[in-house]
Formats: structure tokens, sequence, C-alpha cells
């Protein structure tokens, strides 16, 4: 199991492009704040035992067709408006910082991914992705076991962390993560100086509700 990366998270801005942990980018050095470790209101409870089996009651085994189609229309038109546009092509933020999650999203798994903003000091990258119950177990021991705050939410489990500092241009920054895994589906959300509370929760409502 890989340590979190959070601990050494800092906002990754070029020119070009915004970049978390994408291929190919030069990251700003930045430095090295001491992560708040504070959950969002989405998830306020920290979990620390052994996770339990998850189960379903519903399958959720389908993705859908486009990302226009993975949010109620009243996010997509909040999003529209408060984070254009849908899907630049410039930018490559991940959905996740752990590298044992990256790992599993670069697998082959089933995953269409949704970015939001343009190559910016802010944005928010999704990836919706369907899991067996092993990979479902195992992404949520990750979470659990690097410093996110879990709760049960619908058939699953809504995990968060996120961070805040200041860059070596004392500008201040935060960023974190919002995880919603089930026995078969996993919602990873990265945001940027965003506040993505409630994304998460909309798309599985609006998928599996």
């Amino acid at each position: 199991m890989s340590a979190p990366l959070w601990r050494s998270a800092a906002v990754l801005v070029l020119a070009g492009g915004l970049c978390l942990a994408g291929t190919g980018c030069q990251p700003e050095p930045a430095p090295t704040p001491t992560p708040t470790s504070t959950p969002s209101a989405a998830a306020t409870t920290a979990v620390t035992q052994t996770p339990t089996p998850i189960e379903t009651e519903k399958p959720q085994d389908a993705l859908p067709a486009s990302c226009e189609d993975a949010y109620s229309a009243g996010m997509l038109a909040t999003l529209t408006q408060q984070i254009p546009p849908l899907n630049d092509p410039g930018v490559t933020m991940l959905s996740t910082q752990n590298v044992d999650l990256i790992e599993l999203l670069d697998s082959g798994i089933p995953t269409i991914r949704c970015s939001w903003g343009g190559p910016s000091e802010y944005g928010m990258a999704t990836n919706i992705s369907i899991i067996d119950a092993g990979q479902s177990q195992a992404v949520l021991t990750t979470l659990q076991s690097t410093g996110f705050a879990c709760q049960t939410y619908a058939d699953g489990w809504l995990c968060s962390i996120e961070e805040r500092g200041i860059t070596f241009d004392d500008q201040e920054y935060s960023n974190g993560e919002f995880h919603y895994v089930s026995d078969g589906a996993w919602v990873a959300t990265s945001w940027l100086n965003f506040d993505a509370t409630g994304v998460t929760e909309d798309i599985v409502q609006h998928l599996w509700g």
C-alpha cells in the first residue's frame, strides 16, 4: 500500500495548463504545507476499522453514454455555468492522486472520464468506473488507510479528503478528492480550488438512485 500523496501535494500550474499528476507535466516547486486533513462536510465521520463487505441492492454495471448523461439536469447546468468547459483537451488533471488507485484506473476497467474547467488554477476531474466486489473492497481499504474520512452512503461508502496551503507565490490553494465506492461502481473525483461538494452525490443519485 503506498503512502498518501497529500503530505506533499501542491498546486501544479503551468502557463500551458493545469496538472496535478499528468504525464509530461513539469510541476512547479512547492512548499510542504502541513495538511489539515479536514474532511469536507459531505463526509465527517472518519472510519478506521476494517471495512465490512460492501453490499448493494441493485446492479451498478452500466456507464453513462456521455459525460452529459452523468449528471442531473440541474447539476449539469450549474457546472456549465460555474466551471466551463466540459472535457477541455488541455486539462490533464487526474481523478485521484493515489498511485494504487491510479494503477487500477489504468488497468482497463470500464470507465468514463469527465473534466471541468480549462487549463488554469482550478478544475475538477471525475472517473466513473465499473469494478467488481474485490476491487471495490480494495479501493475502500486504500481510502481508509490513507487518511480519507468515510461514511456509508446509498449502497456504498462516500469518502473525502482535503488539503489547504500556500504556494511559493503566496497564493492560497485548496485541493482534495471525493470517492463513492460500492459493489459494482466507483466514482473518483479530484478538485482544485473549486467547491466540488455535492457533485459525487448527484452522480450517484442520477445514475443509480
